[in-house]
This record gives C-alpha cells, sequence and structure tokens, in this order.
C-alpha cells in the first residue's frame, strides 16, 4: 500500500478555492449523511439519464453476477436480477453531471478525494490562478463524467465523487512539478518518492484499470476508472496549455528560496 501524506514544495499563495472546494465536499457529505441514501441517489450522475435526458425515478431491475454456494460446499457463480433503486431528481438531470462531482459514497471515498486535493491543489491553483483553477477543476469532472458515459451510454448505475476533477489537478501537477517530493506511506514506512512515481504511477494505474474495466464493465468493482482517466487526460493537456505559466511559478518560487533553475526556457 502507498499511501501520500503530503508534498514537500511549498507555495506562495494562499489556496483558497482548494480550501473552499474542500470544504463544500466535506459539507455536502454531512449533508447526504442527513438526507439519505435518496438525496445521494436523485443528485448522483446516471449515464442512462444523461444520454436520454430522462429521469428514473423508480427502480430499476438490473442482472449481476452473484457467487452462490451450493449445499456440497462449492460455490458457483449465478445472474440474478435486483432492484436498482433511483428516485426523483428536482433539477433537471443533466446538471447532476455537476452535482455528482460533490458527492461520496462513503467517509473513505471523501477522506482519500481530499487528501489528494490537499496535496496537490495548492501548487495547481498557484499556476493557474483562483479563477482558472475552479474552471480547470470544474471541466476535468465534467470531462471524466462524460468519459464514462461514452463507454457505456445505456448503464443506470449512478456515479459519484469528485475524483475525475481531482484525477484531472492531479494530471496537470505530474507534468509540471514531476521532481517534486511527495511524502508517502509505504506499509509501516513513510519516505519520499518524486511526483513522477507518486502520482503519475497513480495515473498509470487508473489508464490500466480503465483498459482492462472494458472487458468487466465500466462500473466493474464500484470503481468508475474511466472517470479518472477522462479527468487525467483533461487535466495533462491544460499543463500543456500552460506550461510557460508554470516555468515562470517555479523559476520565481525559485529564486525566492535561493534556487538556480535549470528548466526554464532561454
Amino acid at each position: 500500500m502507498v499511501l501520500p501524506l503530503g508534498d514537500l514544495q511549498r507555495t506562495r499563495i494562499l489556496p483558497i478555492i482548494t480550501y473552499i472546494l474542500i470544504a463544500l465536499n466535506v459539507t455536502m457529505f454531512l449533508v447526504q449523511q442527513q438526507q439519505g441514501e435518496e438525496f445521494t441517489r436523485a443528485f448522483a450522475m446516471t449515464p442512462w439519464e444523461v444520454t436520454h435526458n430522462e429521469d428514473l425515478a423508480q427502480p430499476v431491475p438490473r442482472v449481476i453476477p452473484v457467487l452462490v454456494r451450493d449445499p456440497f460446499g462449492g460455490v458457483h457463480r449465478e445472474l440474478r436480477e435486483v432492484a436498482l433503486e433511483h428516485y426523483p431528481c428536482p433539477i433537471p438531470v443533466r446538471l447532476t453531471l455537476l452535482t455528482s462531482m460533490f458527492l461520496h459514497g462513503s467517509w473513505i471515498h471523501l477522506l482519500g478525494n481530499m487528501l489528494y486535493l490537499w496535496i496537490v491543489g495548492d501548487n495547481v491553483e498557484e499556476v493557474l490562478g483562483s479563477f482558472r483553477y475552479l474552471v480547470v477543476y470544474l471541466a476535468c469532472g465534467l470531462m471524466g463524467s462524460l468519459a464514462q458515459i461514452a463507454v457505456d451510454p445505456q448503464s443506470n448505475v449512478p456515479t459519484l465523487g469528485a475524483s475525475g476533477a481531482i484525477a484531472g489537478i492531479m494530471g496537470a501537477y505530474v507534468v509540471w512539478f514531476p521532481h517534486n517530493q511527495i511524502r508517502v506511506l509505504v506499509f509501516r514506512f513513510i519516505t519520499v518518492l518524486p511526483a513522477s512515481i507518486a502520482i503519475g504511477g497513480w495515473i498509470a494505474l487508473q489508464i490500466w484499470m480503465g483498459a482492462g474495466s472494458f472487458h468487466r464493465g465500466t462500473d466493474a468493482g464500484g470503481v468508475a476508472y474511466l472517470a479518472h482517466v477522462g479527468g487525467a487526460l483533461t487535466g495533462i493537456f491544460v499543463a500543456f496549455l500552460f506550461a510557460d505559466e508554470a516555468r515562470y511559478v517555479k523559476a520565481r518560487n525559485a529564486a525566492a528560496e535561493g534556487w538556480t533553475t535549470y528548466d526554464d526556457p532561454e
């Protein structure tokens, strides 16, 4: 297990948008706990609803494989029909592309996403500026959802989470700051790794798992890997668009700390 704990690269700004996004995600999760499952499913994004622009307000039958133990101790796989709960959405259903970015399925889901955002968000916000950073965050989340929809537009499984948006911020971070040192927990030991490994490795894993999900189903294992991939690739694209700004910020911060950099354009 490799768990990032923080990066060692300081910034010269107060990353107000990053803090606001973290606070908003936490607040929405508390609202979810108070309002219950009906609220969460109503505002989650369902590909079928988006592609058909139609709200699924009733349970939908779904056939899923389950493992069944027979009387002799053996285990075999059976297909069983279950009812997948859906509830009326009080807003235009395509707006769930936005609302779903601020919902999470569990405390672990929320804390993992917010940890990554806290680690990489301030550096990316410093390069882009607060307004562009917010736009890029939302765009990455949107592109992540659209990637998930594109490969399975008929899916009636709700999806939610900030993972696509945060994957985009991580994608920009690893392009701009591949040598930044990330403090990570590796099993029981704390060490440091370059961002190209600690963050780039996570992105590479999502691409590999996303490719595999074409065969297992896009929502295999309950993780929307293709949303991660779509968000990360969007963030990488943005990083190349703003490469000059990133070089300027790195050179400015290095000069303020008394260092010489060697990756600035001549």
